[in-house]
C-alpha cells in the first residue's frame, strides 16, 4: 500500500477572458492570440496526498454543485494519466492520490483543468517559469500566474495589468464547446463583429453549437444584457452581481451560486469577483 501522509489542501480560481482577439495562425497551426484574463472566485479544490511508492497518480473527482446531474459533462474528465493534474504531477516528479472537487465545468471556456494542473505547480513546484509549463496547455502559464495580464502568442506571453475589483456573474451552460471545432469554424470564416462580442470565437462557438446562440438569448432576455462569452465557450458572462440582476432568488446551489430554467434551457449562475492572490 502507498505511504499516506496528510493531505494538502490547493485552490484552483477559474480564468475568466474578458476580451479575446485572434491576431494569427503560426505554421504549426496554432492559433497567436492577445486575450485579456482575471482570475475569478469560482474555485476548484484538490486535496494531494503524496505518496513516495505510488506507481501512478491516482485521481477521484466530486460534485459537490450536482453538476453532473443538471447535464454538465463532469463524466468526460479523464481520471488517468491524460489528467492535466496527473501530467502536473509527473512533470514535478511526484505521484500519488488527488481528490478533486469540481466546481468549474469542463469544456467551459474557464480553463479549470489548466487552474487544477497550475494548483499542483505552485504547491510542487513553487516559482516555476510559466514558459516551462506550456507543454500542458496554453491557459496553463496565466493560470499560474494568477493575475489580471494580457495575454498573447500562444499563452507564452503575460503582460501584467492593473488588478482591480471587478465582479462579474458567469452563466454556466451544460454543453461542452470543443475548442478544437471553434477554432476550425473560425478558420473556414466564422466571425462576428468584436466591437460588439468582444470575442472573435464567439460566432464560431455558436456555429459549431447553435443551441449557444439560445442561450445567449435567454440570458440576454432574463438579465437586461447581452451577456459575452468567456474563451471558446460554453461560459457567458456579465459585469454585475446576482442580485443586480434579479437573480439572487433563484434556486441556490451554494452561497453566490444559483440555478435556474427557462424556456427548457438550463443555466447555473455564479457571482464571482476579481482575485490575484490566494
Amino acid at each position: 500500500m502507498p505511504e499516506r501522509v496528510e493531505g494538502r489542501l490547493l485552490l484552483a480560481p477559474a480564468k475568466l477572458t474578458l476580451s479575446l482577439r485572434v491576431t494569427g495562425v503560426r505554421d504549426d497551426g496554432l492559433h497567436t492570440l492577445a486575450s485579456e484574463m482575471v482570475s475569478v472566485s469560482l474555485f476548484d479544490e484538490l486535496r494531494l496526498f503524496p505518496a513516495s511508492q505510488a506507481a501512478e497518480t491516482e485521481i477521484s473527482i466530486s460534485d459537490p454543485l450536482g453538476l453532473a446531474g443538471m447535464g454538465f459533462p463532469l463524466a468526460e474528465v479523464p481520471l488517468g494519466e491524460s489528467n492535466l493534474v496527473a501530467r502536473a504531477m509527473a512533470m514535478t516528479g511526484v505521484r500519488g492520490r488527488v481528490e478533486l472537487v469540481k466546481r468549474i465545468p469542463p469544456g467551459a471556456g474557464l480553463g479549470g483543468g489548466s487552474a487544477d494542473a497550475a494548483a499542483v505547480l505552485r504547491a510542487l513546484q513553487p516559482g516555476a517559469d510559466p514558459r516551462s509549463v506550456l507543454a500542458l496547455g496554453s491557459d496553463v502559464p496565466f493560470c499560474l500566474s494568477l493575475r489580471r495580464a494580457l495575454v498573447t502568442g500562444v499563452g507564452d506571453e503575460l503582460e501584467p495589468l492593473p488588478t482591480g475589483e471587478g465582479r462579474w456573474v458567469l452563466f454556466l451552460i451544460p454543453l461542452h464547446s470543443p475548442t478544437g471545432a471553434v477554432y476550425g469554424a473560425y478558420d473556414r470564416g466564422a466571425r462576428g463583429d468584436f466591437q460588439e462580442s468582444g470575442n472573435d470565437l464567439e460566432e464560431a462557438a455558436i456555429s459549431v453549437t447553435p443551441e449557444l446562440g439560445l442561450y445567449r438569448e435567454m440570458i440576454a432576455a432574463k438579465i437586461g444584457t447581452r451577456p459575452r462569452m468567456a474563451g471558446s465557450g460554453s461560459t457567458y458572462f456579465a459585469e454585475g452581481t446576482l442580485a443586480g440582476f434579479g437573480l439572487e432568488g433563484m434556486h441556490r446551489l451554494a452561497p453566490g451560486v444559483v440555478a435556474f430554467e427557462e424556456g427548457g434551457l438550463r443555466c447555473v449562475a455564479a457571482e464571482v469577483r476579481e482575485i490575484d492572490a490566494l
